[in-house]
């Protein structure tokens, strides 16, 4: 009688008991830390020379007790320094979208390796870059920057010269890097700094405006005063969990920017997964800047921004009409021949129409079949895909704006299934539920993926016990 008291009282979290979830994580923590002597060895050492014991904060996400240490990683999978193989669906958070160390990518950096790698000098292969770039995109002019962060920045710089307007726009739960004005949410109808901000010391809600992500009247409404110089925006949302546009949202977009002389900026760096040349070719976007970082060179730290012809021109006049100084845009190792000679091999032979052909239909089978797990369970989860990207949340119904996608993450949820998937040679992106597949994932590890996730959920279901 006491227990069937307490299971009717028992905190449900989107479905899952929560002394079941408590039950799960603390016995999967515990396998955890079993498995990984070598892991856990090299973590305490860290922790005497890095901060928190990493060279990255966000490597402490994913929910492990200590940091996961790497060995090597080859294609769609790594395995970590206890021996353990994993198959590989974050993928470096994209960083790695088309497979770890792809040969065309691994045979250029070794064949420019002794050749110099920086010089602050053009080589042949930046040419050959931006063909290829204009080829998959569509824009007529590019330059190549570190991150998307730092191309993201130099856009928006140059937005704001050809313009001469201060603000830009974004919509609420964007992503684009480390981007200061693009820190800022909508909390009761007005701009806010984002959450956990360190250093802020200048209001970024006086340069930037915010609105809801499918919301077109809220967006003709904060361009109507003509003092916003860009829109900056994923085709999707995907940082605060995937929201795709609803019909007719993007060519609203496209019209309303026009309209108040405002220009686009698209953000491919996560988008980039929905088919060759983004979701700006698959679905024939016309953006004014676009940006795209992360995969672009085969999991080297590069990016790219290109412009139209109309703000090519726009920009030369503006530097013609000012004195010679610091423009406020590139870093010294930005567009090195390392780098690029890296890019061109991963934009030449990796990042092609065949590797697309061959992600797509394997990202469908695993959103399929995940979705049949959440189904068969009857759990309230949605399933969404955005090409070789596909992402489950814990709503009813997949968000429509950011504010709707914030509450489909439940961190202690996430952080429990990841370390059950992690436990059994599985490994997902720790922010959300991601994943992704490459062009060298396998069968057999979708299925083992999908498998390993429903036997998660029954045993979670069970009360969270062996």
């Amino acid at each position: 009688m006491y227990d069937h008291i307490t299971f009717e009282i028992t905190e449900l979290i989107a479905g899952i008991r929560a002394d079941a979830l408590a039950a799960l994580t603390a016995r999967e923590r515990a396998r955890f830390a079993a498995g990984r002597p070598r892991s856990r060895e090299l973590a305490e050492a860290a922790r005497a020379v890095l901060l928190d014991g990493v060279p990255m904060h966000w490597m402490l996400d994913w929910g492990t007790p200590f940091p996961l240490f790497l060995e090597a990683a080859r294609g769609a999978g790594f395995t970590d320094v206890d021996g353990h193989h994993y198959a590989d669906f974050c993928l470096g958070d994209t960083g790695a979208m088309f497979g770890h160390s792809p040969e065309p990518v691994a045979a250029a950096i070794r064949a420019r390796a002794d050749r110099g790698l920086t010089a602050m000098l053009p080589t042949a292969d930046a040419i050959a870059v931006g063909r290829l770039l204009q080829e998959a995109f569509g824009l007529p002019y590019w330059q190549v920057a570190t991150t998307a962060s730092d191309a993201n920045r130099f856009a928006l710089r140059v937005a704001r010269a050809v313009t001469g307007r201060p603000r830009i726009l974004v919509f609420n739960g964007c992503y684009h890097g480390a981007v200061d004005e693009t820190f800022v949410r909508l909390r009761d109808g007005r701009a806010v700094h984002r959450p956990g901000l360190l250093g802020q010391a200048a209001d970024l809600t006086t340069l930037a405006r915010v609105v809801e992500f499918n919301d077109l009247d809220a967006l003709e409404a904060a361009l109507r005063d003509g003092d916003v110089a860009a829109v900056i925006t994923e085709p999707a949302l995907t940082n605060i969990g995937i929201v795709l546009p609803e019909p007719g949202f993007h060519a609203g977009l496209r019209a309303l920017t026009r309209r108040y002389g405002t220009l686009l900026l698209i953000d491919e760096t996560h988008t980039i997964s929905t088919g060759y040349g983004g979701y700006t070719r698959t679905h024939g976007l016309e953006p004014d800047l676009f940006v795209l970082g992360k995969p672009i060179a085969g999991g080297l730290p590069a990016a790219v921004w290109g412009c139209s012809a109309e703000v090519a021109t726009r920009l030369r006049a503006v530097r013609a009409s000012v004195d010679g100084g610091h423009s406020g845009m590139g870093t010294t190792l930005s567009a090195n021949a390392f780098t690029l000679a890296a890019m061109r091999a991963n934009l030449e032979a990796v990042m092609t129409p065949a590797a697309y052909a061959r992600m797509l239909p394997l990202a469908t089978r695993l959103a399929d079949g995940i979705a049949g797990v959440i189904r068969a369970r009857g759990l309230p989860w949605f399933i969404t895909r955005l090409g070789a990207r596909a992402e489950f949340g814990f709503l009813p119904t997949p968000p429509r704006n950011g504010t709707e996608a914030a509450h489909a993450s439940i961190h202690a949820l996430e952080h429990a299934l990841h370390l059950y998937l992690l436990n059994r040679g599985v490994l997902i992106t720790p922010f959300h539920n991601m994943t992704l597949v490459c062009p060298d994932t396998r069968s057999e590890d979708v299925e083992r993926l999908v498998a390993t996730l429903g036997t998660c959920l029954d045993e979670l279901l069970a009360g969270g016990g062996a």
